[in-house]
């Protein structure tokens, strides 16, 4: 049970330090990406950890880990989109009120 604790441990730590970093970072877009995609990493390894020691099936990993992929995708055609039309990804500059 204890190893089970260490196994557990280690990527809740990870998510937590990945929250304190999305948290406390925010000046601009691509930290705040990376740091989404590294909770969704630290999540997937939780998630087959958790699923091979209770016994079931990883396969719904896999889904997850898809998901997760497609959200950095999706991520990333919105930091290029944003560099291209104001010149950089600083919360900063943009103006909401502006189109």
């Amino acid at each position: 049970m204890s190893m089970l604790v260490f196994y557990c441990g280690v990527p809740s730590l990870s998510i937590i330090c990945g929250l304190w970093v999305f948290c406390s970072k925010r000046k601009h877009l691509l930290n705040t990406l990376l740091s989404l995609e590294y909770i969704m990493l630290s999540v997937f390894w939780l998630m087959v950890l958790v699923l091979s020691y209770v016994g079931d099936e990883i396969f719904f990993s896999l889904f997850f880990l898809t998901f997760a992929a497609c959200e950095g995708a999706l991520g990333l055609a919105l930091l290029v989109s944003i560099v291209r039309t104001h010149g950089n990804d600083r919360f900063g500059n943009f103006n909401l009120l502006q189109c």
